[in-house]
């Protein structure tokens, strides 16, 4: 039995399989081999085997992020069926007299650098593709089970760190955990556990070469402990403790269909982070009163170029349609810092936090901006949609994207395209937005805090560096009063102010929200019922009820 240790970023408690993702390359020993016709019989096997898998990615995503996003997995299986990379596999086992492993990885660290010295950069981004088929035949030759996290059993999902364009393709119902080596409390690992509702812990000083899958687990995230092939007793405790987290979620059920009016009758908006069309369904299994926040980038993660404008709409479209009336807000391209996507060929930055991204992307290379906005204001036409501006810090920026949003409703009108110009909002997450709130309230329709860079920037800590998760303290009186600020700001001007921040979730805070004058709290779907709970108790004490 193995037990570490590790902190919570959603706690509860689960048991079952663990899937071990490890990012290393498989380790691949060369050995003569003396039936050539065997090795090739073993080669074409694990060929087709791969194709198999590569397929199911391929249907998964679809459903999951879109035709475009998936078609990586479609290129993958035709490069399986290249003449000149399958025939130097073949010259190589059969003029070599090697194991099918040894060639296939010499075979693709040779194309692979072929690749990485063109000048296309389209050739370029090859060399990673040729590297990830080989290294999928590799392990089927190996024997080592690939970690198919669309077709795999439910299970516990152990790693180094997780990217934003790994979890985009995850099949969230196949997952009971994460466990991860790196991350921080904000990292997306954690956002997207606290979306789906399921226990994760990060900082376990875990050995990857120590686990392998199939291995038996217990995540206990309440005490921040995993504990790997778990003796029977700890089964047994285990198994009574899920039990009663179940009952505890069942009485939760109850409150669906109910208001989130405090006791003294205030109501409070309580709605969704997602991060893709496919979370639209824990939106309203949780009964979520609309979206507050829809994270746009997931449609250029994960992909080799830009999503088309169209794509973009039919998302969208999609999205608010499902909804049903209910407000989606989405917010625009939130793309650099700690989402880095290739092909926007952002280049180095000594601090990305602070660098080129978001609303600076959008206004810098205006293009890209228009081609999503152009996509939104044609969707609005299919439900409520609502748009929301990240990383504001000034008055002049807000002006400038009322610009470019006039300039588009006269290029639909000219092509008379139907649409509508909903809300549109931003996002206070700079202390420069926070000063200058009440400016900005006369220039926008909403305000949506999000405080987690709202804390990073005022406190001066990246909210990245697992080193300083001690710093980052999102209580801070400095946050709060800000938090108010705004509040009082926007109702100056009418309008309403909301978070959409991961402490919209903190359940310590719910009260002071309300208190403040918060007008809407949109969290993980996994809170909501919880959320929706606490602001039903408010007021309690005062009423003496």
């Amino acid at each position: 039995m193995l037990e570490y240790f590790g902190k919570a970023v959603y706690k509860g408690i689960v048991m079952g399989p663990v899937a071990v993702l490890k990012k290393q390359e498989c380790a691949v020993k060369r050995a003569k081999i003396s039936d050539e016709k065997q090795e090739l019989e073993r080669l074409a096997a694990a060929v087709k085997q791969a194709k198999l898998q590569l397929q199911g990615l391929y249907e998964r995503a679809i459903k999951e992020v879109g035709e475009a996003s998936a078609a990586i997995f479609e290129v993958h299986q035709m490069m399986l069926d290249d003449e000149d990379y399958m025939e130097a596999v073949h010259n190589m086992i059969c003029g070599e007299k090697v194991n099918a492993e040894y060639a296939v990885a010499m075979t693709g660290d040779n194309f692979s650098e072929m690749f990485a010295s063109m000048e296309d950069d389209y050739m370029k981004a090859r060399a990673a593709d040729v590297k990830d088929i080989s290294n999928r035949v590799i392990r089927i030759l190996s024997g080592q089970k690939d970690i198919d996290l669309n077709s795999m059993d439910p299970s516990i999902i152990i790693a180094e760190d997780l990217s934003p364009s790994e979890t985009v393709q995850m099949d969230k119902e196949r997952i009971l955990a994460f466990v991860t080596i790196h991350g921080s409390a904000n990292s997306h690992t954690a956002i997207l556990a606290r979306m789906m509702n399921i226990p994760a812990l990060i900082g376990v000083p875990l050995d990857l070469e120590e686990l392998h899958t199939g291995m038996k687990a217990v995540v206990d995230a309440f005490q921040g402990k995993v504990i790997f092939e778990p003796s029977d007793e700890v089964v047994e405790t285990a198994a009574k403790r899920m039990q009663e987290e179940k009952e505890k979620l069942l009485l939760l059920q109850t409150l669906k269909g109910k208001e989130n009016i405090t006791l003294d009758g205030r109501k409070i908006n309580v709605y969704a982070n997602i991060g893709s069309v496919g979370d639209v369904g824990y939106v309203l299994e949780n009964d979520a009163g609309g979206i507050g926040l829809f994270r746009s980038e997931f449609l250029y993660l994960g992909r080799d170029d830009f999503p088309s404008e169209e794509e973009q709409f039919q998302a969208y479209k999609q999205v608010v349609q499902m909804m049903a009336g209910k407000k989606v807000i989405i917010r625009t391209l939130d793309i650099g810092a700690d989402k880095q996507v290739d092909y926007f060929n952002l280049g180095y930055e000594e601090n990305p936090a602070m660098g080129y991204r978001a609303i600076r992307i959008c206004l810098k290379q205006p293009e890209i901006f228009k081609t999503q906005l152009r996509a939104l204001l044609r969707a609005s036409v299919y439900g409520n949609l609502s748009i929301m501006y990240p990383m504001i810090t000034s008055t002049e920026e807000v002006e400038r994207i009322k610009e470019i949003v006039k300039g588009i409703q006269m290029e639909l009108e000219l092509g008379k395209i139907p649409y509508k110009i909903p809300e549109q909002g931003i996002m206070i997450e700079t202390p420069a937005a926070v000063m200058i709130s009440d400016e900005l309230a006369e220039l926008v329709d909403f305000f949506s805090i999000g405080t987690n860079d709202l804390t990073q920037y005022t406190l001066a800590v990246d909210r990245q560096n697992e080193r300083l998760d001690e710093f980052y303290n999102a209580h801070h009186k400095a946050i709060l009063r800000m938090i108010e600020m705004v509040v009082e700001n926007a109702h100056k001007c009418g309008k309403w102010a909301g978070i959409c921040g991961e402490l919209g979730a903190d359940l310590e805070l719910t009260e002071q929200f309300v208190k403040m004058g918060v007008d809407e709290l949109s969290v993980a779907p996994s809170m909501v019922l919880k959320i929706r709970k606490a602001v039903r108790e408010i007021g309690q004490k005062e009423t003496g009820k």
